[in-house]
């Protein structure tokens, strides 16, 4: 996984190699999830509950958000994301599972009371999107008709975020998974990489 998403930061900033991994970006997301979930240790109900509704409020969510510009601002998805449907890329909802999966995890591991860990879940979230927004509009996930991104983006990840992590710590499943603070640490790396290259070349 290491080297796949350093593979990732050097492919996608290097114009002779861009066109090849481009299209990757979506498998990309879709292998990272499939290998949390190999090292998610516990199958019952609540959990594939969880993993559907994530899923589908965090790609509802973005469905009304491009048609309405009322939840996030005013955006479109380009074709860094792969194919659409309504207008979104499917892959997205992975994401959303992806992101929540991880910052909930790791957020179980402090010794404070449910509440603060859904407000510590949420917060990373958040803090996440601030580092992939700058890139995923130079790598055309998608685009802002509003510059600079507006407040109403992150304060709507936040919202949507304390909803999904409402669900996470309610219900009865186990949260740990050791691959989850690596992938998490991955992501995060590979976008501030990311910012870090391309404000070099401005």
């Amino acid at each position: 996984m290491a080297l796949a998403y350093t593979a990732g930061v050097i492919g996608l900033q290097l114009p002779m190699l861009a066109p090849f991994f481009e299209p990757l970006s979506p498998l990309n997301l879709a292998i990272s999830l499939a290998l949390l979930l190999f090292y998610h240790k516990d199958w019952q109900p609540s959990f594939r509950v969880f993993a559907l509704l994530a899923i589908v409020i965090g790609y509802g969510v973005e469905v009304v958000g491009v048609h309405t510009g009322l939840i996030f601002g005013k955006y479109a998805y380009g074709n860094g994301l792969g194919p659409q449907l309504l207008n979104v890329p499917p892959v997205i909802g992975l994401n959303w599972l992806m992101l929540a999966y991880c910052c909930g995890s790791v957020s179980d591991k402090f010794r404070v009371p449910t509440i603060v860990k859904v407000l510590i879940a949420s917060t990373m979230m958040v803090t996440l999107d601030y580092c992939i927004e700058p890139v995923a509009i130079k790598l055309d996930f998608w685009t802002w008709f509003d510059q600079p991104i507006p407040t109403q983006n992150y304060i709507a990840w936040w919202v949507v975020s304390l909803v999904l992590f409402s669900g996470w710590f309610a219900m009865p499943f186990q949260k740990d998974n050791r691959l989850a603070p690596w992938l998490l640490g991955f992501q995060t790396l590979f976008f501030l990489s990311h910012c870090l290259l391309f404000w070099l070349k401005l």
